[in-house]
């Protein structure tokens, strides 16, 4: 059974984007799943966060783009059990110049997925918070995209611009795209704004919104900086629950309920 590859994907930054690649990533491990996480922004945060130096990280996404590694070399174990680690690195930025020429570079990754999928549950990809041809390329070899969203005011607006992006991809690479399902990150329940954000997305997305809902919290604002997830951090923290209950409503979808589309 081939496994089901999922974008986390957002053109703003600072929505929670990587802190969910991780932990969504590593409790789907901790739920009996075999998990690759993909770290496809140069910033390389979901590398650090699951342990790795990237600094020193000598086999990477990047290697493998260019030719000097193998796919099975750069490919990482992290200290959670059933979660692998394909890690990036700053020089990953580079690429975009380095592919200029490259034919049909959209579809790199794609072509790199054709036989790994068949070897994990789930493909996480970690995507940068822009929209270039990493971000093209991660939406193409995708069979979804997860869309975490911080509840604030211009919430709306930046996930408008995500799904005019994800349906350019689906016309033009990659028709099958699927949105997999939009998750709130911080969310403080004792402000109107936090409550009238996820209203107003439920509205207007009700069927791709998740129940699970992630809280403002500074213990998952810590774990990355111990490079471990917030389930090895501190296992009994709300945050730890919010990404455990994430975890399963995405396990749901996929082998229970079928993938959303």
């Amino acid at each position: 059974m081939r496994g089901r590859i999922i974008s986390v994907a957002n053109q703003k930054g600072g929505v929670g984007k990587t802190t969910t690649s991780i932990n969504l990533s590593a409790c789907l491990a901790q739920a009996g799943k075999k998990v690759l996480v993909i770290d496809i922004d140069p910033q390389a945060n979901t590398t650090s966060g699951l342990g790795l130096d990237k600094s020193a990280v000598e086999a990477s996404l990047y290697e493998v783009i260019v030719g000097e590694k193998r796919l099975d070399e750069a490919i990482h174990r992290t200290d959670v059990d059933r979660l692998y680690l394909l890690p990036a690195k700053v020089e990953l930025a580079g690429a975009e110049i380095e592919l200029i020429d490259h034919e049909e570079r959209e579809y790199i990754l794609k072509r790199m997925l054709v036989d790994l999928k068949y070897a994990y549950d789930f493909i996480i990809i970690d995507c940068p918070p822009s929209l270039n041809v990493l971000t093209v390329n991660a939406l193409t070899a995708s069979d979804s995209v997860l869309v975490p969203i911080q509840c604030e005011y211009f919430a709306l607006e930046g996930l408008g611009q995500l799904m005019y992006t994800i349906s350019l991809v689906r016309k033009r690479l990659n028709k099958k795209l699927a949105i997999e399902g939009i998750v709130f990150t911080m969310y403080d329940p004792r402000t109107n704004l936090s409550a009238d954000v996820v209203n107003e997305v439920r509205n207007n997305f009700e069927e791709h919104v998740y129940d699970s809902v992630i809280p403002r919290s500074v213990r998952l604002s810590e774990a990355p900086s111990y490079g471990l997830p917030i389930t090895k951090y501190d296992p009994k923290s709300k945050g730890s629950d919010a990404y455990r209950a994430l975890a399963e409503e995405v396990i749901n979808r996929t082998f229970g309920l079928g993938g959303a589309g």
